[in-house]
This record gives C-alpha cells, structure tokens and sequence, in this order.
C-alpha cells in the first residue's frame, strides 16, 4: 500500500513538474520583449545553427531567455525551418514571432527608381539617401567621404559618387568620347541588397542602359551622320524638354531644323544642367544662368552641348535617332491642353504670338498661386 502512495505521489510530482515546465516554456516564448534595435537589421550567415542563431539573437537583445527558445526547439519547434538572411525584428516581439521572421529567409532589398531625366548629380543624391550607410571601401574615395556621427567611420557622400561615374571605361565600346557617365544611366527602378556599395550601383545602371541600347542604333547613328554619344546627347535634350512621348519625335525635328540652320538651341534645362554642375541649383532660372559662360549653354553657344544633361528613356533615344521631317524651328508649351505638350511653329511671328499666350497663361497662374497663398495665410 505504501509503495502505491509513494507511486502516486511521484506520478504527482512529475505531472507537477512537467505542467510547471510546460507553463514557463510557453509563457517564455509567449511574452513579448522589448529591444531597441527596431531600426537595424540582423544579419544570420549562412551554415548557422539553431544555438547558435539563438545565442546571437540574444546577444543582440531581441530575445531574453535563450535557454527557453533552444528547449521549444529541442522539444515542439522545427529547428530545420530556421534560414539564414537579414531580419529587421520589431519591438516588443515574442520568442515565437521571433522564429516565425527566421522562417521567411528574408534578404533585405532597397528599391531605388531613377526616373527619366534625371542627372548624375540627382542620382548621386539618390543613392546616397539610400545607400548613404556604405562605409568607404577604397582609400582613393576617403577624400571625398565625410565622418559619420556613429563612431567617426567614413560613409559614403555625393561627390564619392559623382568620382565613381567618371569612369567611362564602362561605356568605351559605346561612346569612347564621353567625359563621364551622364546619359549612360538607364532610368528605371532597381532593387539593390541594403549592403551593395556604390559603384556596383553604378555598374549595374550603365548595364542596363547597355541592354536597352540596341546594336543596329550605333549604325542608324553613322547613317545621319552622328556618333552615339551624340545621339544620346540629343536624346537627353529631348528628354528633358517634353514627356509626351508622342511628340517627342516633332522635338527632335526642331533641334536638328536648328542644328542644320546654325541657330542656337535655346534649351534652359540646358543652363539648369550648368547650374546642377555648379552646385547653385535652386529650383529657379535666374539671368545669371541664362548667362552663364559655358558650353552647355545652348543659349550663347551655337551646335549641341559637349555631352547629355540627364539620363535618356529608349523613347528618348528612337526619338534622336528617328526624327519627324518638318519645318518647325521653335514650340512653346500648349497651355490650352496644359499636358505637358506644345505647340511647334515654322515662323517667328506665329512662335510670337504662342509665346504670347504662353506669358499670359503664366502669369495668371502666378496671380492664382499669389492668392491661394493670401488665402491660406488669413
């Protein structure tokens, strides 16, 4: 009788003890902790074992109890579902959630979207707020690298960049002529790993214009007697003057009307190009960039600018390389559509009296913002 009691009673202790272990392993994975590296991402190398994992989440602060979260996968979890990749954990998180995220084998991947007719200096820009983490990897670009506020390390800056895309062996079998990547970057949205560094961006944006540059346009060049760096010049010209991809062979037909009458081009975003290579770019054209002693300057200096001024489309380049045959010399913006299009002209007195209407169009607009802003400030 006694031996039954003493059974009884380790049966009893022993289901004790297994709810008792049951109840603290399931609130050590159930309850939520709090970390402070919300913002970071967490990288697990590949060929990484469950402990080990663990012992890294947890000394990473994402997880408090490391012995709890080894038993769940030693007794209930799958430890065979774990991956490795980059996490960006959030906080509070529980131990299950936890292992959950490491069951997706996330890599993180930033989109970056050059949009047509953007230059170097924008897509500069735009990959450092992306990718303005990267630390310096060459010592020939620590010159133009600035000290980060974390520690003093050397990140990456916009003139890092601008110094990458100066490297036209990219596009030598293209353009042996060009002086640096501008034009040469194809305009589109990529997804990069968050840790790629600067000049394989670079690379990969005069890659893909490579592709869209198709063989047969080097010859169709040559047969108008223009080289490719032309074309793509002229093409850039185009981009940035119209996006109605409709007109943009009539644009064309104006620029080689001019080109072939030894007019000036007379293209501002030209000297707002000039402005962007000057670092003096402030969103307005002033006379002093109307002004401007430069070679860009299509409004002083006759024939096309020494290269593009912005990124060009494949409508962009059919267009340079496919232009309209008319008469048109001039075109003003069409204020009556107010899409993006113009009105072209043959003769100065007809691009007089569009210009006319342009003016008027423009300063009512001006008068309407003045009053909204009167308006908003009452």
């Amino acid at each position: 009788m006694k031996i039954v009691k003493v059974l009884f009673a380790l049966a009893a202790a022993v289901i004790l003890l297994v709810v008792g272990i049951s109840f603290w392993l399931y609130r050590s994975v159930t309850t939520a902790h709090a970390h402070d590296k919300g913002d970071q991402f967490i990288t697990i190398e590949k060929g990484s074992t469950p402990p080990a994992i663990i012992d890294k989440l947890a000394a990473e602060g994402i997880i408090s109890s490391p012995f709890a979260l080894k038993t769940y996968l030693r007794t209930i979890g799958d430890a065979g579902n774990l991956q490795a990749g980059e996490y960006q954990f959030s906080s509070p998180i529980t131990p299950l959630q936890v292992l959950k995220e490491l069951e997706k084998g996330e890599s993180q991947m930033i989109k970056l979207t050059i949009p047509e007719g953007f230059t170097r200096f924008d897509i500069a820009k735009r990959i450092v707020e992306k990718f303005g983490n990267q630390p310096v990897t060459t010592p020939s670009a620590e010159a133009a690298a600035t000290p980060s506020s974390e520690g003093g390390e050397l990140k990456i800056t916009e003139q890092q960049v601008l110094l990458l895309m100066e490297d036209t062996s990219l596009v030598s079998d293209i353009a042996p002529e060009a002086k640096n990547l501008e034009g040469y970057m194809y305009p589109s949205t990529y997804s990069f790993p968050r840790n790629t560094k600067p000049d394989a961006i670079v690379k990969q944006l005069v890659e893909q214009f490579k592709k869209v540059w198709k063989p047969d346009w080097t010859n169709a060049a040559k047969a108008i007697g223009r080289t490719p760096h032309e074309i793509v010049t002229i093409a850039s010209l185009i981009e940035t003057e119209s996006g109605v991809e409709s007109e943009r062979p009539t644009v064309a037909s104006v620029i080689y009307n001019r080109l072939s009458k030894s007019i000036p081009l007379g293209i501002d975003q030209t000297v707002v190009y000039i402005a962007k290579m000057q670092n003096r770019w402030d969103g307005t054209i002033n006379r002093s960039d109307l002004d401007a002693d430069s070679p860009y300057n299509t409004r002083r200096y006759g024939g096309l600018p020494p290269g593009p001024i912005s990124s060009v489309s494949e409508s962009a380049i059919s267009a340079a390389l496919n232009p309209a045959q008319t008469d048109y010399i001039y075109y003003v913006r069409n204020v009556d559509a107010n899409d993006g299009s113009h009105w072209f002209y043959a003769s100065a007195a007809e691009f007089e009296k569009g210009k006319a209407a342009y003016q008027r169009w423009l300063e009512k607009e001006r008068q309407e913002k003045k009053a909204n802003e009167g308006n908003t400030g009452q």
